[in-house]
């Protein structure tokens, strides 16, 4: 059986990992931190709640314990997400350390971080957008950083981050090590990875036992007229926190209006509010202070509650990947948890999308095309439409 002792780790690197009683690798960081700490280029795939974090976090901090060369920059897509990897690495951390980490995101104080950047971090953990930001304003150097992990990179294309990370990598030394760590490697990620990584080792998580055997998943058939009601009679039904998703910001807060005029208290978190606005939500929710949060997807990635039972999918995901990552956020640390997701028909096709992804999650062996779960161009139904006017067209003019 492999621990962590078998990693010839540091003796301060050790120590953090036995308070936090971690004993034993997870499959994903025992098939990634051996191949990281030989200086290889990584692209993993591997589901939430597996581990990834300290995956790359170990080999990160082993590095710089033993050599003062080394500078590590993580890419994540959202906030919560950069604060959860932090927190990570704050505890992977020897409390005798002098090892200087830093956050680096939108909707913070911009002079606090350029304060904290003036003390030279060895790790910085940020979104694009405002690393990009601090390197125009000349006040980020990252030349010495030879070090790179691009987390949830299926996330961060969806989001639009290419062309902002490509910047960013013009900053950074052509010599360096990548890790590319995505929940699912699609064509589009393989593309990427030949752009940023030097003959990566391709490690793969396949088994998904928390979806597998902790999370329950019910379906209720709706429609727009009855779903409000639908989720009233689900919130009454239900003991503990709840997380529900919605589509857009706006929705957020109009659900959320609505739920107070039925007496229900709520949060709602969005991408629309300040990062001290946005802490005070989720701090409040992790002490219960509300049963109920509800939130856009950038909560479905970095949002590690451990007292969440239930996640309800008000709206389906624009991405079905997103689906998993929702779900994830319940059954966090071994518990178990339940998912409900509401279909109208308008859902129909994006659920029968996201059916074909856990039976693939489920059964990792078995065989799917990855265009029989793709939606068809719009073009290709408007083009029908357009042929069925023209034979009636052709057939009134005959």
């Amino acid at each position: 059986m492999t621990t962590f002792l078998d990693y010839n780790l540091s003796d301060g690197l050790i120590k953090s990992l036995k308070y936090l009683r971690f004993h034993k690798p997870t499959e994903i960081q025992e098939k990634t931190i051996p191949i990281a700490l030989k200086d290889n280029d990584i692209l993993a795939s591997a589901e939430t709640g597996s581990g990834k974090t300290a995956a790359y976090l170990i080999p990160l901090i082993q590095k710089i314990n033993s050599s003062r060369n080394t500078y590590g920059l993580v890419l994540v897509p959202t906030r919560e997400l950069a604060k959860q990897v932090a927190d990570v690495g704050h505890s992977l951390k020897d409390y005798k350390s002098k090892l200087l980490i830093t956050q680096v995101v939108g909707g913070a104080s911009l002079n606090n971080q350029v304060s904290q950047l003036k003390k030279s971090p060895q790790i910085i953990i940020g979104t694009p957008g405002r690393i990009n930001d601090l390197l125009l304003r000349k006040s980020l150097s990252l030349k010495n950083f030879n070090f790179l992990v691009l987390d949830e990179a299926d996330r961060m294309l969806d989001m639009g981050f290419e062309d902002q990370v490509e910047k960013i990598l013009k900053y950074m030394p052509n010599k360096r090590q990548t890790l590319l760590f995505s929940a699912t490697i699609p064509e589009r990620i393989s593309k990427l990875s030949k752009k940023y990584l030097n003959s990566p080792h391709r490690i793969e998580v396949k088994n998904n036992n928390v979806l597998k055997t902790q999370i329950k998943q019910k379906v209720v058939t709706t429609n727009q007229d009855k779903k409000y009601d639908d989720l009233l009679n689900e919130i009454t039904e239900r003991r503990g926190s709840i997380l529900i998703f919605v589509r857009t910001k706006y929705l957020t807060e109009k659900l959320k209006k609505r739920l107070k005029q039925d007496t229900v208290k709520s949060l709602a978190l969005h991408g629309d509010l300040r990062q001290n606005r946005r802490n005070k939500i989720l701090e409040d929710f992790r002490k219960s202070k509300y049963r109920i949060l509800i939130a856009t997807d950038i909560a479905s990635r970095g949002l590690d509650i451990p007292h969440i039972e239930h996640v309800i999918n008000y709206d389906m995901p624009q991405v079905p990947e997103d689906y998993i990552h929702r779900i994830g956020r319940t059954a966090r640390a071994g518990s178990v948890g339940e998912a409900v997701s509401f279909i109208s028909p308008r859902d129909a096709k994006m659920w029968k999308i996201i059916e074909k992804l856990l039976d693939k999650t489920k059964n990792p062996d078995k065989k799917f095309s990855e265009e029989k779960i793709q939606r068809k161009p719009k073009e290709n139904r408007f083009k029908k439409r357009r042929n069925k006017s023209r034979k009636y067209y052709q057939r009134s003019k005959n």
